[in-house]
């Protein structure tokens, strides 16, 4: 069975440390969408594949939709989840916008916005749960 890949995007200021999360017109925060119907496939019952390891794929796709620079999107090598969907288990991997400023503009330009953590309450349990995971990440917990 092929593992999909999906990915976080999100913003943080090397000197503010404010974050910022990326939320679609639709209110999930993964590109693309994840299922209604899934569930995180917990640490200990992860099995990684080597075609898991890398969104490289998924990020060259979004540059090239939203138009930015190949250096604008880095993966965070720290952040690795995995998904239970009722077309199989799929892969959640999170990208830094790695700018100065946050790109508000650019990401209201893709009918998406920039939110802060608390912002983004009363989503999907599932994508919730990632968010809280990822945020722990970033923040180095």
């Amino acid at each position: 069975m092929a593992n999909k890949k999906h990915i976080i995007v999100y913003y943080k200021g090397d000197i503010s440390a404010l974050t910022l999360f990326c939320k679609q017109a639709d209110g999930g925060i993964c590109f693309p969408p994840l299922p209604k119907l899934c569930a995180i496939v917990e640490e200990d019952e992860q099995m990684q594949e080597l075609t898991d390891l890398y969104a490289a794929d998924l990020i060259k796709s979004l540059n090239e939709l939203w138009q930015l620079d190949d250096d604008i999107l880095v993966e965070e090598p720290a952040f690795y989840q995995q998904v239970e969907t009722p077309d199989g288990v799929v892969t959640v991997h999170m990208v830094r916008l790695k700018l100065l400023d946050p790109p508000h503009q650019l990401i209201e330009s893709q009918q998406c916005k920039l939110q802060p953590i608390t912002a983004l309450r009363g989503g999907m349990p599932t994508e919730m749960e990632l968010l809280r995971r990822a945020y722990t990440a970033v923040m180095g917990g």
